[in-house]
């Protein structure tokens, strides 16, 4: 009888405490991943009638080689671009070189045969501009020939470059940017970590709605 009653108030401790140790180890893991660090504070605004400020953007730089970037951009559509749409606050800038207007006109048609592109800020500057706003950035990467890169920036809504400071494929920890041509960075990094920033937005949500209904 003392025997059962043992195995009894094991296997009720067990599941008692087994569900909270479980609770306790994804909490502590949610909390080691609900920060995605800022790497650099004050990045150079976009002019014009659309800013970085506000929204958490996802930013290109296209190049005069626009031709070159549309297997890159196929990526992004498919990996983020089409997963992030619709989200609060979202918006994809790709920001082009003056000069290659006609290439532009010519990659949108091709791009609205596969995607909604009215989410997509294409924003036309000078060589200089585009150098001002990259090099804001502060990342170790540089601008190609045709003022293009290949690499793609996360900038959140208080213009600052939001990246990782434990990345095992950089000998510094610090990524800075996820290259548009490999899927699997953008699926296994960027994704993941947009995934944070939102989570990051819906607890600041409900912290805020929890505060109204107090007041």
């Amino acid at each position: 009888m003392e025997k059962n009653n043992l195995k009894k108030r094991i296997v009720l401790g067990v599941l008692f405490i087994g569900p909270l140790l479980f609770y306790l180890f994804l909490s502590l893991g949610i909390y080691h991943h609900a920060n995605l660090p800022i790497l650099t504070n004050n990045v150079e605004d976009i002019k014009g009638s659309e800013s970085f400020k506000d929204h958490f953007s996802v930013v290109s730089f296209l190049g005069k080689n626009v031709a070159h970037t549309k297997g890159g951009l196929f990526n992004l559509n498919e990996v983020i671009y089409k997963r992030y749409q619709k989200s609060l606050y979202f918006q994809s800038v790709l920001i082009v070189p003056e000069g290659v207007e006609e290439e532009l006109e010519t990659l949108k048609e091709k791009l609205k045969t596969y995607t909604d592109i009215s989410s997509w800020k294409f924003i036309i500057m000078s060589d200089e501009e585009i150098k001002t706003v990259f090099n804001s950035f502060k990342t170790p990467y540089k601008l190609n020939a045709d003022v293009g890169s290949e690499y793609v920036f996360i900038v959140d809504r208080s213009i600052r470059l939001r990246g990782r400071k434990d990345d095992k494929d950089t000998d510094t920890g610090r990524l800075y940017g996820y290259n548009m041509h490999s899927v699997a960075d953008l699926r296994n990094k960027m994704k993941k970590d947009l995934e944070i920033i939102y989570y990051q937005l819906k607890k600041s949500l409900e912290k805020q709605k929890r505060h109204r209904r107090e007041i």
